[in-house]
């Protein structure tokens, strides 16, 4: 089996750089080159442990599960968008009643917030039908699928019942952030406290978008990205430095800030 893969990577390396290739086809052929290289790693990982996240604010969740998107290895070591653990861990000590996590996808946040958050509501909202039993597989092997309510995607009248004070929203949709969080259509959205991934690389200009919807009602915080190493000890720190970089790696192909949105 590892022989067939690398045959099939070896291929499709050479297929890129093929012909006459240029810094763009070289950008290409290293991207791959490290995806395929993180799916070693995570085998490793796997194989050696640890078996639960070991940092972070959700330390000694179980992530059996394979990432909806994007890369596995920061999700299963517990450093998965290091910058936003203040956030989070500010989310937990304020108790919201309500958390409703939109982009759920396999879970990473509902999870971790229902494990840390016992007396909260946990809405998971998803529209990837394979995204969403995964989430429940993670609930389930967490001890709290009885806490997380599963579900499809939300539109603007679905904000209508939040209460003011009492809800946080995560959001990573993708871009869709531009049309669902317009407090114009969906006034309930100022009832709550925001956390979103503004994905700049696909909807240039979203940033100053949601400044100017949220920016009167709200004390809007940009949080850039950045990475932790705490987990890379034992048999990974004799790595070399390019695989424990690869460790820490989320597959982004651009830019994605974060926005923190707290009522005033």
């Amino acid at each position: 089996m590892a022989d067939q893969l690398s045959a099939r990577v070896a291929a499709e390396v050479a297929r890129l750089v093929s012909g006459d290739p240029g810094p763009r086809e070289l950008s290409r052929a290293l991207r791959y080159l490290a995806q395929w290289r993180s799916t070693v790693l995570e085998a490793e990982v796997e194989r050696r442990g640890p078996a639960q996240l070991t940092c972070g604010p959700f330390a000694g969740m179980a992530y059996p599960v394979r990432a909806s998107e994007g890369a596995r290895l920061p999700r299963m070591l517990g450093c998965y968008e290091a910058s936003l653990a203040p956030v989070i861990e500010t989310i937990i000590a304020r108790a919201y009643p309500l958390v409703v996590d939109i982009g759920a996808a396999e879970g990473y946040y509902a999870v971790g917030l229902a494990r840390r958050m016992p007396g909260s509501r946990i809405l998971a909202r998803d529209g990837d039908a394979r995204a969403l039993a995964a989430c429940a597989r993670l609930a389930e092997a967490n001890g709290v699928a009885e806490r997380i309510e599963i579900g499809g995607v939300m539109g603007p009248r679905d904000f209508d019942a939040l209460e003011p004070g009492r809800a946080v929203i995560i959001c990573d949709i993708e871009g869709a952030e531009v049309e669902l969080l317009d407090p114009e259509a969906a006034p309930g959205l100022l009832a709550a406290d925001l956390l979103v991934e503004v994905h700049e690389g696909m909807r240039p200009g979203a940033m100053d978008v949601l400044h100017q919807r949220f920016e009167a009602t709200h004390r809007l915080t940009r949080i850039e990205r950045k990475l932790d190493d705490t987990p890379l000890t034992g048999w990974m720190e004799r790595l070399n430095d390019l695989d424990r970089l690869i460790l820490l790696w989320e597959w982004r192909s651009s830019p994605t800030p974060w926005l923190w949105m707290e009522r005033k």
